[in-house]
């Protein structure tokens, strides 16, 4: 199988914070700098599950987007897209000790990427492409979606749709957004509760829900969350959308619990 995603190429700073912390206080700290974004964590996790993974979407040429590039070429992944002067993507994700976390995000040139920079051939033999939702609320990559999921609708391949932020969804516009998966056409669209509920509670499409440490709900089937020390809920939804689209739900169940057990989204 060969999976293409589309979207976002970031660079993650993981700072996982140990005991006390605020103003005039020491704490310490244990930190990670990889790849990451939701397109190229799908992308890499999809790799090592087995398949083979292509990424597309635009990054920066500094130090930032050209480590990122490496780290993502190293599991396995095609990396293709424009290679922009502007600066790359950054996310800072500040883990607690019981693994929940708060993400600041600078997505840098990514939401910049134009559907005339795309070559069809990019996606040609691609089962499925595996759109990150934030590809949907911004311009002009939102246009840059809609050509390749176009082309893929013309090999008979499939299409999965990560609604990724339930706040952006607020913004964008939940009719709006529905309107434009109504046109892609999603087979596939993963969500989780909050982000279920800003776009109305429905969806083109297989709905999974992810439910967190509840596990996901797939066709109307509860499945539950495998055991795992959980060190980093970051990425444990991209490990678990890559699973799916690979093998079905016993292998979504077994990614996201190795993500979680790690720190950091990428395997």
């Amino acid at each position: 199988m060969r999976i293409c995603t589309l979207g976002d190429l970031l660079l993650d700073v993981v700072v996982r914070t140990h005991g006390a912390s605020g103003p005039d206080v020491e704490g310490s700290a244990e930190t990670r700098l990889a790849a990451g974004g939701q397109a190229a964590n799908v992308a890499a996790w999809a790799s090592v599950l087995g398949a083979e993974a292509r990424f597309v979407g635009k990054r920066g040429s500094d130090p930032a987007g050209e480590l990122a590039g490496r780290e993502v070429e190293s599991r396995g992944v095609e990396v293709l897209g424009p290679v922009d002067e502007g600066r790359n993507g950054i996310v800072v994700s500040l883990v607690s000790a019981d693994g929940s976390r708060t993400m600041l995000t600078d997505r840098g040139v990514a939401p910049f990427l134009r559907a005339e920079e795309l070559d069809v051939r990019w996606f040609a033999g691609c089962e499925w492409l595996h759109l990150s939702g934030y590809s949907l609320l911004r311009r002009p990559i939102e246009e840059a979606a809609a050509k390749a999921a176009g082309a893929i609708h013309a090999q008979g391949g499939g299409i999965s749709i990560d609604l990724a932020t339930a706040a952006g969804i607020a913004e964008y516009g939940a009719d709006k957004l529905l309107a434009r998966l109504k046109l892609l056409r999603p087979d596939v669209v993963f969500a989780n509760e909050s982000e279920l509920a800003a776009i109305g509670g429905e969806v083109p499409g297989r709905l999974v829900l992810k439910r967190g440490a509840d596990g996901f709900t797939a066709d109307g089937i509860d499945h539950p969350a495998l055991p795992a020390e959980v060190v980093d809920t970051t990425g444990a939804g991209d490990a678990l959308a890559a699973g799916f689209l690979v093998d079905g739900p016993e292998l979504a169940a077994e990614a996201a619990a190795r993500c979680v057990a790690q720190l950091g989204a990428m395997p």
